[in-house]
């Protein structure tokens, strides 16, 4: 615990002693917006103002935090005229001083860390308030990608296709056939280095009851379908298909003349032949 630290739990501790024992107990609140939206990789601001009563004119802000639950760091720190905050945390206004009443967090570049709960502690000259808000942080999810093993598809052997997504908070994967009956794939989950939710599911397909299509689709939390990649396995068994087709009619172009050639010339030997013995036995022949 720093210097600035100690000075501002001792200053609290008299405000708590001084509003105990006062007769007349001045009230000065904070206000905060419940829940907070953040996109990842946005900013996002948690709104928070003071609010006093009638008996107080023209308040002014002595101290200002903001911590995060779970956190063992603030957040940010404003005391004796000087803000102090972690890199990407700044108050809402650029042009914040003690007289402005709000007291609105910003976060510059949201990620899945900053979803949670945070608390807001102020001391004014009129007293003291603590308040709670919280950030729930959303990353939409990537457009599925999908490539299958073995990579080229016959038919003649089994497949597994694979589907990957990123996103936050965790959400699922779903397959559908052509049909769009729903086949549940093997799935994983893994966290990235950025804090994003990596979907990853597998799905087995038997040689003998293949489809020409499958869709993967990716939920959101609040199953509510976000992406989706479609994979045409027909395509890849037509041209195989085609290629075999071509290759059996190449050969049969091929063969087709050799036959031919071939019986004409069988044709022409047993005519010759035929020829030359009925030659033999003609009468001229039997003469000489």
């Amino acid at each position: 615990m720093n210097m600035a630290s100690i000075e501002i739990l001792f200053l609290l501790l008299i405000f708590i002693r001084v509003q105990s024992t006062s007769e007349e107990k001045v009230f000065v609140k904070v206000e905060c917006k419940t829940s907070n939206k953040g996109q990842y990789g946005q900013q996002s601001m948690l709104e928070c103002v003071i609010q006093t009563t009638q008996n107080v004119k023209d308040p002014k802000i002595q101290v200002v935090t903001w911590e995060k639950k779970g956190s063992e760091r603030t957040l940010l720190t404003y005391y004796n005229k000087t803000t102090e905050a972690l890199p990407g945390y700044s108050f809402a206004e650029p042009s914040w001083n003690d007289r402005n009443m709000n007291i609105s967090l910003l976060i510059t570049n949201t990620v899945p860390n900053d979803n949670g709960d945070y608390i807001c502690m102020v001391i004014t000259d009129s007293g003291i308030a603590t308040q709670f808000t919280s950030l729930n942080v959303t990353a939409k999810y990537s457009k599925p990608t999908i490539y299958s093993i073995p990579e080229k598809i016959t038919g003649d052997e089994d497949v597994t296709l694979s589907c990957n997504s990123e996103g936050y908070p965790q959400g699922q994967l779903t397959w559908l056939d052509e049909h769009n009956k729903t086949w549940e794939g093997k799935t994983a989950v893994e966290t990235t280095d950025n804090g994003l939710f990596k979907l990853s599911s597998n799905l087995s397909l038997l040689k003998n009851s293949i489809f020409s299509k499958y869709t993967c689709v990716v939920f959101n939390p609040s199953d509510n379908k976000e992406e989706k990649t479609t994979l045409e396995i027909q395509a890849k068994l037509l041209s195989v298909a085609d290629n075999e087709a071509g290759e059996r009619f190449l050969s049969s172009k091929i063969v087709a003349p050799v036959v031919v050639i071939g019986s004409l010339i069988i044709g022409l030997l047993l005519a010759l032949l035929f020829y030359r013995r009925r030659s033999a036995h003609s009468p001229d022949n039997q003469y000489i």
